[in-house]
């Protein structure tokens, strides 16, 4: 089974749900603390209608998001620190929840993990696909739109 990642930094919403189309993805999991963006077309409500046309669902775990802090460290370069103050997030029971949420998503179809960065290794998506892939045997794939 594969579980993707994919960032719209520098994409644009169309160039983005190509790339989930031609991937086969059948939901977008938003892994974004704060569903929206200055980017055209990537706010929630906009974002969750757009893919529907596409025939693609979309699900939104808010407590999977980064914490202001973790966001904060990303835009600064402190990648380290950003992951510290999410692994600490993870510990939290809502976290908890919509962890075990995702995992039972990518396991019954083919799963996105959605969020801003570009590079998933600048991201907290990377650290979410790694939770989900040490409970099943997922391979990871990064797409670029």
């Amino acid at each position: 089974m594969k579980l993707r990642t994919i960032g719209y930094e520098a994409a644009t919403q169309a160039a983005v749900i190509e790339s989930l189309k031609r991937a086969g993805v059948a939901v977008v999991i938003d892994v974004r603390a704060v569903a929206s963006s200055r980017r055209a077309g990537f706010s929630k409500t906009v974002l969750a209608a757009s893919l529907a046309e596409a025939g693609i669902d979309y699900v939104h775990l808010r407590a999977l998001g980064t914490p202001k802090a973790g966001r904060q460290a990303v835009r600064a370069g402190r990648i380290a620190e950003m992951e510290q103050i999410y692994e600490a997030h993870l510990t939290e029971p809502q976290a908890q929840l919509q962890l075990a949420e995702a995992l039972e998503i990518a396991r019954e179809r083919s799963a996105a993990l959605l969020c801003y960065e570009a590079e998933a290794l600048h991201c907290h998506r990377r650290i979410v696909a790694g939770r989900l892939v040490e409970a099943e045997p997922f391979a990871v794939e990064d797409l670029t739109p």
